[in-house]
């Protein structure tokens, strides 16, 4: 084991293993790979646990392998091999970031009036229908599963053609709630036309500002959506705007009507 490792965990007064001291040994024989390599990669290579690699790191100093390879980059700050290490530190950044803008942005989009008017029109409705389709249902349906335990009647449908067919079926008393990044899906916007001719109160959850959801929808909720998709061949962008706006009503419904 190189000396600097030895003076480590030498300071620090604990035991390593034979497999603690060995993944070190390993790892000082293989400085110059450190820098690409992931813990995983790592585990495999040493044949050790990834357990055994935080457990040593720990010991001799460090909260982890990451937090031991940024040593080695300010240690190495000259050395063309560690600028790996700033290419993914900005790579991570930017994805923070990413995330990060999604969420402020779309918290500043929101106005405490469209709030008040949704928590009174759900409160009054003799019940919720909640449409969504694709990555949308699974806030559909976390949202629907906490009305339901704050005492509110409320259903979930994803199923175009039941969508179709319930939204020609609700009563005036009752209020029907889109979720939708694009605000254009087709079944949503049939069934919205549909609760317009019934007089049925309705509430949109979107990204897009210009989406035909909108203009057929009574309260409007519209997030912000980042340009950056890291699946740009899919249809799998973020909800997270989404996910904002949606806790946001349901910690606020929860707070003013459900006791403690």
């Amino acid at each position: 084991m190189s000396e600097f490792f030895t003076q480590k965990y030498q300071k620090s007064g604990v035991h390593l293993s034979s497999s603690e001291k060995y993944v070190l040994t390993y790892i000082e024989n293989n400085l110059a790979k450190i820098p690409a390599i992931s813990i995983v990669k790592l585990s495999e290579e040493a044949n050790v646990s990834t357990a055994t690699i935080v457990r040593a790191m720990k010991k001799i100093g460090y909260d982890g392998f990451t937090s031991f390879k940024h040593h080695l980059k300010d240690a190495e700050e000259q050395n063309p091999t560690f600028a790996i290490m700033e290419q993914v530190d900005k790579k991570i950044q930017e994805a923070i970031i990413k995330n990060e803008q999604e969420v402020t942005r779309t918290i500043q989009l929101l106005d405490s009036g469209t709030i008040e008017d949704a928590l009174q029109k759900i409160k009054a409705a003799s019940k919720i229908s909640i449409f969504a389709r694709g990555f949308s249902e699974l806030i559909a349906k976390e949202m629907a599963i906490k009305f339901q335990l704050m005492g509110k009647h409320c259903d979930l449908h994803d199923d175009p053609n039941i969508i179709r067919s319930i939204s020609k079926k609700i009563k005036s008393t009752e209020i029907v709630i889109f979720i939708s990044l694009s605000g254009e899906t087709p079944e949503l916007i049939e069934a919205a036309k549909n609760c317009q001719k019934q007089n049925v109160s309705t509430i949109t959850f979107t990204a897009n500002q210009d989406g035909p959801l909108i203009k057929l929808s009574e309260l409007i909720f519209v997030g912000y959506k980042s340009a950056i998709s890291y699946f740009p061949d899919y249809e799998v962008r973020s909800r997270l705007p989404l996910q904002v706006m949606t806790r946001i009503l349901l910690d606020s419904y929860a707070s003013r009507f459900v006791s403690d």
